[in-house]
């Protein structure tokens, strides 16, 4: 199958970099697969599960936003926060999600408050996942 070449990058480190044959990423309009060929695209990424196949293997991250560019054969996902699923805190995620939540009624009606849950939701659907997928 033919590959790219993937860079996965938090402020902090490069999480993973290396040839792969398909990436899955957590668009904000929705999921979306990448393979080699793929037509350019810049897109924002919502938190969620980044899933990087290659050579039969299939590795998971966590990203907690980003935006991620494709063209020349590279993807490039610069993520806000980014992590290998066995090594991500889930028990920190369900911890900023009820304080997030506590703080909601303190917040004023409008643009601000949309985006904190829409945030949350996020959030709680990310923390739905993990708690599946690690359970397995």
């Amino acid at each position: 199958m033919p590959r790219f070449l993937l860079s996965l990058v938090r402020p902090d480190a490069l999480v993973f970099v290396g040839e792969v044959e398909q990436v899955d990423l957590p668009g904000a309009e929705g999921d979306m697969g990448v393979l080699a060929g793929h037509a350019p695209i810049v897109t924002i990424l919502r938190p969620g599960i980044v899933r990087v196949i290659s050579d039969g293997q299939d590795e998971k991250f966590v990203v907690m936003g980003g935006v991620a560019e494709y063209s020349n054969e590279e993807l490039t996902v610069l993520a806000n926060a980014a992590d290998r699923i066995e090594e991500f805190d889930v028990a920190g995620l369900k911890a900023d999600i009820d304080e997030r939540e506590r703080n909601l009624p303190t917040m004023e009606i409008g643009q601000e408050l949309d985006r904190e849950i829409e945030l949350i939701d996020h959030y709680k659907t990310l923390h739905q996942s993990l708690t599946v997928t690690t359970a397995l």
